[in-house]
């Protein structure tokens, strides 16, 4: 199929649907956002399907240009495009698209575009803040705080070589999240070492960086922060060889996916107090009530929160907001998803 392009200014102005589940996507559209997209597009029902195969669905499918996500949008495949024959624009208002976008959307010439770029920044400033805690020892300072309750100097760690200052932070997976984290860790006395398989020297050297083999990474890293895509290539790729490599001492950093990382051997060794961890995603998703992470001393452990929440979640919509109007201006889109290089991203 010829490729497809925004509406022009002459053409009916396009008609607009969104489909997500609301009790998952509270507050990533604000009103402000519903205002913005009436002022460009007929949106033809502002509730959300969560379906596509009732009644309602059909009649609203069979009328769209463009398609508003978020998270828990039903699968959008060739049964779904059959009934949309207008659909141009699926605007994802949510990071990775590979779970309800099937290939035959590409197929079909569709738009896809995505806001995992603006949820990558709170992910980004979330490691930020565990790094700087890591090379602080803030938790080793908590524990011995806690357990002396009084105010005595605590000489026997801040005497050790704690602090930012020339520490080694290795970033592993130059995704979104991990080129923002290179940003964020600019302005610190910190030394980078990163990892990346995709990353041509040409783009190293343009960022400044040393792209090393893994192994050299993790052995020089004191906080080793995991950026990398879940793949089949990536899955347990920190095995229990891998996290012995780490230095006595290091913190593991994971807010990327919790496959990257062999859980029972991440287990071993910090039951062993050997090395520090800062995990916002595990596998399975939430781990056993059983699991001795919830409760050592030398864990932060989160539940998937690194991402957007809160407040955090309007970036989201803002963007798939944004992506909706340059398309209807006939504007080149800043987001949009290539079906070439999705099996690479998360």
């Amino acid at each position: 199929m010829a490729a497809i392009t925004p509406a022009a200014a002459s053409t009916p102005r396009p008609k607009l649907a969104f489909a997500y589940r609301p009790a998952l996507a509270r507050d990533v559209f604000a009103a402000e956002h519903l205002r913005r997209l009436q002022g460009i597009c007929d949106v033809l029902d502002a509730v959300p399907l969560q379906g596509f195969d009732d009644n309602r669905a059909g009649a609203i499918l069979s009328q769209i240009t463009v398609l508003v996500t978020g998270w828990g949008c039903p699968r959008i495949d060739k049964t779904v495009l059959a009934a949309a024959p207008h659909l141009r624009l699926i605007a994802h208002g949510a990071g990775t698209v590979k779970s309800f976008i099937a290939p035959e959307v590409f197929d079909a010439g569709i738009i896809v575009t995505n806001a995992a770029a603006a949820n990558a920044i709170p992910v980004a400033e979330f490691t930020l803040a565990a790094i700087l805690f890591a090379n602080k020892n803030v938790f080793g300072f908590r524990e011995l705080y806690r357990g002396k309750r009084d105010q005595t100097h605590p000489e026997q760690l801040t005497n050790e070589q704690v602090g930012n200052w020339h520490k080694t932070v290795g970033i592993v997976g130059l995704s979104r999240i991990g080129r923002r984290m290179i940003e964020l860790l600019r302005p610190f006395d910190l030394s980078v070492l990163v990892h990346d398989p995709y990353l041509s020297s040409a783009e190293a050297e343009a960022l400044g960086l040393r792209n090393l083999p893994l192994d050299d990474v993790i052995g020089c890293a004191d906080v080793l922060s995991l950026h990398a895509p879940a793949l089949e290539t990536t899955r347990h790729m920190m095995d229990a060889r891998r996290l012995a490599l780490l230095r006595d001492g290091a913190t593991l950093i994971n807010t990327a996916r919790g496959s990257l990382v062999d859980q029972a051997a991440l287990t071993r060794e910090l039951v062993s107090g050997r090395i520090s961890a800062v995990i916002d995603v595990t596998e399975p998703e939430v781990l056993p009530a059983t699991s001795p992470l919830y409760d050592l001393p030398n864990v932060l452990l989160t539940p998937h929160i690194a991402g957007a929440v809160g407040r955090e979640r309007e970036r989201l919509g803002e963007m798939a907001v944004a992506e909706v109007e340059r398309f209807v201006n006939g504007q080149p889109l800043a987001h949009q998803v290539a079906a070439a290089t999705l099996h690479l991203q998360a």
